[in-house]
């Protein structure tokens, strides 16, 4: 009985072994080997590598449009607030050139100095604005002087150029149409 036992236990190792041994050759038989690999590096070369490429050189072509578009609305909001782009700025004097009939409308507190050209200044009603150079007081129709600086203290008044260009040194709340 003992000796009928062992040959069974050696008949079941026997089997186990070749079950591992056949497992094993079918596994080195379907991952391939040098000359005949499970997947070529050519077919990486050639296919995969550059479909993932050009998968991720799009994505990233679409996030950079989105994120120059973002940024291009950021600074062109920051140039409103800070008063560029047809707004005057508080903090400095912004360079304006304007042509013939442009009208420049000035906020409260506003001032410009003429550098170059002809304009004259627009109100319905007196002073049109005032010549902090001189001290006094500028009425409507009145053609501005080089040099001057001038400040507008009531809402309505407009600057109209009347040369072919016209450069104007303004600091505070403008627009020109």
């Amino acid at each position: 009985m003992k000796q009928m036992s062992r040959k069974w236990t050696v008949r079941c190792g026997a089997l186990a072994l070749t079950a591992v041994c056949l497992g094993t050759c079918a596994a080195l038989a379907a991952g391939g080997d040098k000359s005949d690999p499970l997947v070529t590096l050519s077919y990486l070369n050639e296919t995969a590598i550059p479909q993932v490429v050009s998968q991720v050189e799009s994505k990233t072509a679409v996030r950079q449009a989105e994120l120059k578009e973002s940024f291009d609305a950021q600074i062109n909001q920051y140039l409103l607030q800070a008063g560029q782009g047809g707004q005057g700025s508080s903090a400095g004097y912004t360079l304006v050139t304007m042509t013939s009939g442009q009208v420049m409308h000035l906020n409260v507190g506003c001032e410009v100095l003429l550098r170059v050209g002809t304009a004259s200044v627009q109100s319905s009603d007196s002073p049109a604005l005032i010549d902090l150079s001189s001290g006094g007081t500028v009425n409507s129709g009145t053609s501005l002087t080089k040099n001057h600086l001038y400040m507008s203290t009531i809402e309505g008044r407009t600057l109209t150029a009347t040369a072919g260009t016209v450069k104007l040194l303004v600091r505070g709340g403008y627009t020109v149409a």
